[in-house]
């Protein structure tokens, strides 16, 4: 398709085809933290050694992210976008067959590489999908596979772990990454390279001012969230007292809260970017000292997991907002340093978080959890600024 008739009609069969393909790369990002117990009980090692499925992911997504235009700057956007998807379905299947935790980390490799590259490359890919205009509403069904994926995956995965076992769960989310391929094949556009980013382009991008600190906060941010979420069914089950059923009505009341939390967020960040950005980390801070601190029920808990899944569900909202508006001439760029941001701070996160649980169990990560969030937002309240959108492209 050419590439201004793309712009002046919307290709609203391609903007599908990423969301299936975000839904099924966060799935299969999100699974092991609803299926971190069995999958540890079948491979014969601890849940901490079996949490590095979501370190080794998250390190690799980040590496992806800060060469992945400068490897393949030659190459159709299609072909790339489509090479992402066929490393996802790769992934789940070794994963799924993984005879131990050699390949089964191996497999996440695959999947660190397809999250990494696709998340780099998403914000200027749907700029070229649809008219500028209509940016906006194409990133919001894009995003939307997110939410659906932070609704279903964790709950789901525990369901039907419990039911079929977690190896059936990584082979439904390889179909589904099978059907995020075939849509893409069907209605994604030729894309020819539009530029020619080098490593020294991302080096200039950070040096700018408030890129660092801010790319600094937000990887605090989702450090403290990803200590968190990886290891929150061993708190459940270990502290909570819950069995694999309430496990998953816990997990899907915090999808469910994601979800309405990406809502809020943009009303929130429509009347003041850098309060949301504040509050929410600060929010998040105080619910991780709550649920360490006060007498532990089901009720309890549940209802601060939830309050935990709203405030979360703003901060992609905040900071991708943020990043428009701070580097608005780089996007692919500061994409990759984002991208890069977060994935270091899920790697760090699920990291440290394994090793504070093999020492002194689920109620000392959240208790770092907690305290990162909360330097975080000091962070934030004394050092990030923000413009206001009217400032945005001067």
């Amino acid at each position: 398709m050419n590439e201004l008739a793309a712009r002046a009609r919307p290709a609203w069969g391609a903007v599908i085809s990423m969301a299936l393909g975000v839904f099924g790369l966060v799935t299969a990002e999100f699974l092991p933290a609803s299926l971190l117990t069995p999958m540890a009980a079948d491979l014969g090692i601890t849940e901490g050694m079996a949490g590095q499925a979501v370190t080794v992911t998250a390190a690799v997504a980040l590496l992806t992210s800060l060469l992945i235009s400068t490897a393949t700057r030659r190459i159709d956007r299609r072909h790339v976008l489509l090479g992402f998807s066929m490393l996802l379905v790769a992934s789940n299947l070794m994963v799924a067959f993984a005879p131990n935790l050699t390949v089964l980390l191996i497999g996440r490799v695959l999947l660190g590489m397809a999250l990494g590259g696709f998340w780099t490359m998403s914000i200027a890919t749907m700029m070229r999908l649809v008219p500028e205009d209509l940016v906006p509403r194409g990133l919001s069904i894009m995003f939307s596979g997110v939410s659906a994926a932070t609704i279903a995956a964790a709950p789901l995965g525990s369901y039907f772990g419990d039911l079929f076992g977690w190896r059936d769960v990584f082979r439904m989310a390889a179909l589904l990454g099978v059907l995020a391929l075939i849509v893409q094949f069907l209605t994604l556009p030729r894309m020819a390279p539009s530029g020619m980013t080098r490593l020294r382009t991302l080096f200039d991008v950070l040096m700018r001012p408030r890129v660092g600190l801010g790319m600094l906060a937000a990887a605090l941010v989702f450090t403290g969230h990803f200590a968190f979420f990886t290891y929150i069914r061993p708190f459940l089950e270990t502290v909570t007292g819950v069995g694999v059923s309430g496990v998953a009505t816990i997990l899907l009341g915090f999808g469910v809260a994601n979800f309405l939390g990406n809502y809020l967020g943009g009303w929130m960040v429509e009347r003041s970017l850098r309060l949301t950005m504040i509050l929410m980390p600060l929010l998040m801070g105080t619910l991780g000292l709550s649920l360490v601190l006060l007498e532990s029920t089901p009720v309890t808990d549940a209802a601060l997991v939830a309050v935990w899944g709203l405030a979360f569900g703003a901060i992609p909202v905040a900071w991708s907002t943020w990043l428009t508006r701070t580097v608005p001439d780089e996007a692919e760029s500061a994409s990759g340093l984002l991208v890069a941001a977060i994935n270091l701070a899920i790697a760090t996160g699920a990291a440290a978080g394994g090793l504070i649980f093999d020492l002194g169990g689920a109620l000392n990560v959240f208790a770092a959890s907690a305290a990162v969030l909360l330097l975080a937002a000091l962070m934030i309240l004394m050092g990030v600024r923000t413009r206001p959108l009217a400032s945005a492209s001067t």
